[in-house]
């Protein structure tokens, strides 16, 4: 995608190290694969400049490019991103699951939040196909100070 390079690389795969990942770590594993999606999404937001809406839209149509689902935008405010992914090949490979699943998706996400708010976030999938819901949807707020 532009001068950056890519992997491609099936879901299932993706998936099957995902599922190792959980066996070997339990509850742990997905802020694991959280911060995979937070480094890549990192290195894909210093491809892309402009102001903090025109980044929003464009790393959520890459992310379609890409094959990682259809997103969109539901919500931009200064204090909340929400964001709709149908199609997300992760929760279509993982197959049925209690709970949600795309935490490299949450992980990028996350970090698009923390550019589009200006602030660190918490972004939690709060619907997922993997767990029976019509698309997965993902929503980031700024963190509680501690």
């Amino acid at each position: 995608y532009g001068a950056s390079r890519y992997l491609l690389v099936r879901p299932e795969t993706l998936v099957a190290l995902q599922k190792a990942v959980e066996a070997a770590l339990g509850a742990r594993a997905a802020e694991c694969l959280a911060a995979g999606g937070r480094a890549g999404g990192g290195s894909a937001l210093r491809t892309l400049g402009g102001a903090a809406e025109e980044v929003v839209g464009r790393l959520l149509a890459m992310g379609g490019e890409i094959g990682w689902g259809r997103f969109t935008l539901e919500r931009l405010t200064p204090d909340a991103l929400v964001v709709r992914v149908e199609s997300s090949p992760f929760a279509e490979a993982y197959g049925p699951a209690a709970g949600p699943v795309c935490h490299l998706t949450r992980g990028v996400l996350e970090r698009l939040a923390e550019l589009a708010l200006g602030r660190p976030v918490a972004a939690v999938e709060t619907a997922c196909v993997a767990a029976g819901a019509p698309a997965c949807r993902f929503e980031a707020r700024p963190r509680a100070a501690p």
